[in-house]
This record gives C-alpha cells, structure tokens and sequence, in this order.
C-alpha cells in the first residue's frame, strides 16, 4: 500500500476525490496524513471527519515551516506528497528529498508560473480564445510548474464556456485524472 500526504491550503477537492477512490477500493493507497497552511481550511476539516492525522503549519507555528514539514513527512513515511491546491512554494529541500504531485488547472508549460493558478489560469484561457483546456499532473521541483509531467487530460472549450464553468469542469477532470495517476503508479507505469 502506498502511504500519501496531502497538502492542502483550502477545500481539496481532489484529496477528498483521492480519499473516496481508496475508500471504494479503486486504488491501494493510504493517506496517512494532511498538512494545511491555512487553520481555516475546509480540507482539515474533511481530514478529521476521515480520522486521518492533520496538522497546520505555517510561519505562525514553526520557525522554519519546510523544516517541520519534512519532520511530519518522515514521520509517518510518507512515498508520495499530493498537493490540492497547496499555495506556498515548497523549497528545494522538500522537492528534492520526496516525490511529490501536483495538479495545474491548465495543459501546461501554458499557463504555467508564480501567479497561474485557479481562476487566474481560467481567465486567461478563456481571454485567448483557447479551443481546449485540461489538467496536468508533474512531479514538483523547485520551480512552479516545471517537474516532469506524469499526466495530462484534455476537454475542449464550448462556445459559450465562463470562467465558473470552465473551473467546475477542469476540477471535475482533475478530480478523475489524480485517481487515474495514482493507479498508474501502483502499477508501476510510472
């Protein structure tokens, strides 16, 4: 079984996605913790309601925050780290000691980079006239949104698509393509 921990700075959704796919059984996978930097987070709520340890960390309650991180993570023996809409940037020495997942709303390198993310990536799709959208799933490195990409799916933009839809819809596909991921990984495609 792969043990997982999640980062989550609001609702993720895609954990939530994640967690139902090893509930059902879809995939043999355990998530055996969630960090959130933000104490209001609706995913340290989901976290408890799942009985799955959950701790906030942030500036306000460690000194050295990616340090404490990389303690909770070795900690409960973590092989991989999904980010659900995780909004701080990781430093190199998390990124490079853990193999750690992230989704981007948008069929990246477009509309990638510091700044590029949720409805920011949505707006600027939509503003360009893009015909099609999706989601990629890379692995994290020091950079945002440059690791090596695992994962990508497609949708294609109707005539009358809003930035509202185009996010429900992208976050549909994301929550489908992070199961997806993880099967592959169990069966060692990756």
């Amino acid at each position: 079984m792969i043990k997982v921990a999640i980062l989550a700075s609001h609702n993720g959704s895609s954990f939530n996605a994640l967690y139902e796919a090893t509930r059902n059984r879809e995939i043999d996978v355990e998530i055996v913790l969630l960090i959130s930097n933000n104490p209001d987070s609706n995913a340290l709520k989901s976290a408890s309601n799942y009985k799955i340890d959950n701790f906030v960390v942030n500036s306000k309650t460690d000194e050295d925050p990616d340090e404490k991180i990389e303690q909770l993570l070795r900690r409960y023996r973590c092989e991989y780290i999904f980010l659900s809409g995780y909004m701080k940037k990781l430093s190199s020495k998390l990124t490079t000691n853990f193999k750690i997942i992230n989704t981007h709303p948008a069929l990246l390198p477009k509309y990638g980079g510091e700044g590029m993310y949720g409805r920011f990536v949505h707006e600027a799709v939509i503003k360009n006239r893009e015909k099609e959208s999706g989601v990629t799933i890379h692995a994290v490195n020091e950079n945002y949104d440059e690791g090596e990409i695992l994962l990508q799916k497609r949708l294609t933009l109707r005539e009358d698509e809003s930035v509202f839809s185009l996010e429900q819809r992208i976050k549909k596909l994301e929550q489908t393509a992070i199961v997806e991921l993880f099967k592959k990984i169990q069966e060692s495609t990756l």
